[in-house]
């Protein structure tokens, strides 16, 4: 479905948000997809001011300050984006009956236990960027508006500032690699996750805000199956062999979290249950083997054109 009115994307030069913009292009969707100049999400009234001016269709919020271990030094900021401006957003969009789809993380539960978390469990994040992302959620369910959150985890792509690029770049450069083999969780590519939020609208409807009051809440929403970091790059540069067979790789080695003492701690146990958005919303998101090897793809041909 594509709406004459703008659908507003926060945080489109992110990776989930700039794969929104990408997809609703290709639909000749009309967007709003301002820079932080434009509208500032750490100014409630900034956000009120573009809102009202622009009175878009749907709010997808991928925006988010993200960078974990600078939010224990930048509370506020922290703070701002992540836990005050859903709540605004959802403010203007109850105003506007229009419906809110937001980006959340597996960060606001405690990480403890092996069982995969599912929505209703007891949330206990461990960091300011964790407490500051639920805070944010809990703020948009209290807005008013017609709101889906979908809570994600370990978010990459081709593309941006993000674990795979990493390996693929590091491992290039050194003979072997520590990376931590006892946190617990699913690699999500970016695509599948902006896909979700264009299933949500396209379902939806034309009656889109009681659309999403009805289907609404909390959703977890992650590439299926599960692995460790150790797991996750482990897979990478297999992958990445069968395009580049004569690069020889760092050899990885697996530690214990202990040895990358960081600012924030991070959660152990990050896997999620993702049944609800299947039984629900009728959402399958595919096994994250299945979308890395399409990353994969999509980074080799972005290598060889240079375009990396």
């Amino acid at each position: 479905m594509t709406s004459a009115a703008p659908i507003l994307v926060t945080g489109a030069s992110g990776q989930v948000g700039g794969e929104v913009v990408s997809l609703l292009r290709l639909r000749n969707q009309s967007i709003l997809a301002p820079t932080s100049t434009e509208m500032n999400l750490a100014s409630p009234d900034a956000i009120r001011a573009y809102v009202r001016k622009h009175r878009p269709a749907w709010i997808i919020n991928a925006a988010a300050y993200t960078a974990v271990d600078k939010a224990e030094s930048e509370v506020e900021l922290a703070e701002a984006i992540n836990a005050v401006a859903p709540g605004v957003l959802g403010e203007e969009a109850a105003i506007l009956h229009i419906p809110v789809i937001h980006f959340s993380t597996d960060y606001v539960f405690a990480g403890d236990g092996l069982k995969p978390w599912v929505e209703t469990d007891a949330t206990g994040p461990l960091s300011t960027y964790g407490r500051t992302k639920l805070e944010g959620e809990q703020a948009l369910a209290n807005s008013g508006a017609a709101y889906m959150i979908f809570r994600t985890s370990w978010v990459y792509g081709a593309t941006g500032k993000n674990f795979f690029r990493t390996i693929l770049r590091v491992a290039r450069e050194r003979e072997s690699m520590s990376i931590v083999a006892d946190q617990f969780g699913a690699p999500t590519w970016a695509r599948d996750l902006a896909r979700l939020a264009l299933f949500v609208i396209d379902k939806a409807g034309s009656n889109a805000e009681d659309a999403v009051r009805h289907l609404g809440g909390h959703y977890h929403a992650c590439n299926g199956g599960e692995t460790t970091w150790f797991g996750f790059a482990e897979e990478i540069l297999r992958q990445a062999a069968h395009y580049e067979p004569n690069v020889k790789f760092a050899t990885l080695h697996p530690v214990p979290t202990e040895a990358y003492p960081t600012p924030a701690k991070r959660p152990a146990n990050s896997r999620m249950n993702c049944s609800l958005l299947a039984t629900k919303l009728a959402f399958q998101m595919p096994d994250w083997r299945e979308s890395l090897a399409q990353v994969i793809s999509e980074y080799d041909q972005l290598r060889v054109t240079g375009s990396l």
